[in-house]
């Protein structure tokens, strides 16, 4: 594997998945008013800003461990598709193992689960294409 290709595949994929959330919450606003109906679940603004580092630090981990596991696993081709598959993959999972686990033990609605499934499945998978797009395997002699 090569590891500084993976640090610089993880830090690529952290500014993608801010970048892409920022424009996401900037372009379609519903998605922010849609969780504000839900103030038993969610923090207020000020208390997220306070915890925040701790959400930017997971994020960041959490995509540093993408990052290997398609180190892991990439065998050549294409980075693009291969990370928009192995993306793709990622945000399946994200959507089943959180988002719709969520939706099943919080009260929120359906509306807000759906927009959440979209947005993350999304985010993963721009996620993984910048992944992929950065990664390169160490040469062989």
């Amino acid at each position: 594997m090569n590891y500084p290709r993976i640090g610089l595949a993880a830090l690529g994929g952290t500014v993608a998945s801010f970048a892409f959330g920022f424009l996401l919450f900037w372009l379609v606003p519903a998605l922010i008013n849609e969780a504000r109906k839900y103030p038993a679940v969610f923090r207020p603004r000020e208390e997220m800003n306070s915890v925040m580092p701790i959400g930017l630090v997971a994020n960041f981990l959490a995509i540093l461990i993408v990052a290997i596991l398609f180190a892991m696993i990439y065998r050549g081709g294409s980075g693009i598709a291969e990370g928009a598959r192995f993306g793709a993959l990622i945000g399946l999972f994200v959507v089943c193992a959180s988002v719709l686990h969520n939706y099943v033990n919080f009260n929120i609605g359906l509306k807000l689960a759906l927009v959440q499934a979209v947005a993350y499945f999304a985010q993963w998978t721009v996620v993984g294409i910048v992944i992929g797009l950065i990664y390169k395997p160490l040469a062989r002699p």
